[in-house]
């Protein structure tokens, strides 16, 4: 554990540096420390972060400030979280040479179905979704992610329970390197987005056909995509047990930015 809280500073740090981000005179905790404390919090604590403060006061010295005063300073980075995922998803890019990708989504509840009624963290049907590999519905949010084949998550995109897998890649701004392969399910068919990023990306969607889809596979391109796939389920499976048994936050906003310290953290604990 210490190994691993160690190497997120250095890097936090020195993408901070690197991109001219100042840090605060008067303040007792730096924002690299700040960041550092949420994705040990995710990584081995189940997201609880007042235990990730006591064990970095304990073990790093760090001088952590009140509870709400650090909610306050994690919140305020937000955007800097995203942007230093993206940073690390872009320098892995560069480091995939068989330029193949995996897109999928799993969804995460907010809560049991039978108390969607008394939820007061959500409260618009947009959030209820259907899990087909469960055949249940749930209410919550669904984690759109990329994939390196090894199961690496180099990008992720969340939407609102009821979205459609089609709709979120229409949504997301999908950066892969020019030639790269993206590889998903039937639930991300669109003919038309198929031949855009081709035609102007350069990046070829390989989509599993429907028994009814109007581009068939070859039984070899089929067994190829099914195959391709099998992978990022393994890494949802991996990202979940991280879990606690229910994501404590007080707004959407801060459930979502948990979700993102649980993919990032298992990226760089991957990359370790």
């Amino acid at each position: 554990m210490n190994d691993f809280t160690i190497a997120i500073y250095c890097f936090i740090d020195d993408y901070l540096q690197v991109a001219g981000q100042a840090p605060a005179s008067k303040r007792k905790l730096n924002d690299a420390e700040v960041i550092t404390t949420a994705l040990v919090a995710a990584r081995y604590f189940g997201g609880n972060m007042t235990t990730a403060r006591s064990y970095m006061q304990g073990h790093h010295r760090c001088r952590m400030p009140h509870k709400s005063n650090f909610n306050r300073m994690l919140h305020r980075l937000s955007e800097t979280i995203a942007a230093v995922f993206l940073a690390l998803g872009d320098a892995l890019k560069e480091l995939n040479t068989s330029s193949e990708y995996v897109i999928d989504s799993f969804p995460v509840a907010v809560c049991r179905n039978i108390r969607i009624n008394r939820c007061r963290l959500l409260q618009n049907k947009a959030y209820r979704g259907y899990n087909a590999s469960k055949r249940e519905y749930f209410y919550g949010f669904k984690v759109e992610v990329i994939t390196t084949a090894d199961g690496v998550p180099v990008q992720c995109f969340i939407v609102a329970g009821s979205v459609h897998d089609g709709l979120a890649l229409q949504a997301m701004h999908v950066n892969l390197p020019p030639h790269a392969r993206l590889y998903g399910d039937s639930a991300y068919t669109n003919y038309e987005l198929e031949d855009l990023s081709m035609e102007c990306e350069q990046v070829a969607l390989l989509i599993e056909r429907k028994s009814n889809s109007k581009r068939k596979d070859s039984a070899a391109m089929a067994f190829i995509k099914n195959t391709m796939r099998k992978r990022v389920e393994t890494t949802f499976s991996e990202i979940e047990a991280a879990f606690p048994k229910s994501i404590h936050a007080v707004t959407p906003q801060g459930f979502i930015l948990k979700l993102v310290l649980f993919v990032f953290a298992y990226t760089i604990n991957k990359c370790i």
